[in-house]
């Protein structure tokens, strides 16, 4: 069991061919949104294979990003594609004038019904590797907004926004559960505040034993973390906005300029 099939001259380990048999099924409709994949014990008995080739199988069809594991009921195919961010669209001030916050913005674009719940407003201490971005000392006050992005219902994305408490102190909607409309970019433009650009650093790394908990993810399933300095046309960093995103729910595209 778990033997190799030739494939245009090269040997194709089993637990490959199972995996692209599964996830084809996933494609053609066969496995639809929300089904239970079949168990590890049918799998077996279908490709007369060990276990340890089904699981390796399934780690393949798991890493794809269609497929979801739930504790005590196995794993389903997912029901909603990721989301399609933009970095060259989803900060558009013309999102905010229609009243729509970035996330809310592209969550719509991929056709799901998004939703956001506030965590908590609060003043604290900067962490410290937040500090230098803000240019405050390590230990300064700022106001902390911290939320919960949903798809459909389903966790996907948590963001803390720190913001100086010069800055907040002068936008009272900064410290109210809702911001108001267009979200809280609009609230530091309607206050004076021209955004010059955004700066974005990502890493991808596997979820905390927090991080797995708040979002609902499987142990193991990879995030990633991205860090944004909103930065004004004074070249001073007014929010930094530390964000972990479900790894598998996310495709971000760029746009990078080839001429100066």
């Amino acid at each position: 069991m778990g033997r190799a099939h030739e494939t245009g001259g090269r040997a194709v380990p089993q637990y490959a061919r199972i995996a692209a048999d599964l996830l084809r099924q996933i494609e053609d409709g066969t496995l639809p949104p929300g089904e239970l994949l079949p168990s590890e014990a049918e799998l077996m008995r279908t490709y007369n294979v060990s276990a340890g080739t089904v699981r390796k199988a399934m780690a393949e069809v798991r890493a794809g990003g269609r497929v979801e594991t739930r504790h005590g009921k196995g794993s389903l195919v997912k029901k909603r594609p990721p989301v399609r961010q933009r970095s060259s669209d989803r900060f558009r001030r013309s999102h905010r004038t229609k009243g729509q916050a970035a996330y809310l913005a592209e969550a719509a674009q991929s056709g799901a019904v998004p939703g956001v719940r506030v965590l908590s407003v609060e003043h604290r201490a900067v962490p410290d590797d937040v500090a230098p971005l803000l240019k405050v000392a390590p230990g300064t006050e700022v106001l902390a907004r911290r939320r919960l992005y949903l798809r459909d219902g389903v966790p996907v994305e948590t963001a803390t926004s720190f913001i100086p408490r010069d800055v907040s102190d002068a936008i009272p909607q900064l410290r109210a559960e809702n911001p108001g409309s267009g979200g809280i970019y609009a609230r530091f433009e309607g206050a004076g505040h021209e955004f010059a650009e955004f700066v974005e650093t990502l890493q991808a790394r596997g979820a905390t034993a927090a991080e797995t908990e708040v979002l609902g993810l499987t142990p193991g399933t990879p995030v990633i973390h991205l860090v944004r300095e909103a930065v004004t046309t004074l070249g001073r960093v007014i929010e930094v906005c530390d964000t972990v995103m479900a790894a598998d729910q996310f495709v971000l595209t760029y746009r990078i300029p080839a001429v100066d």
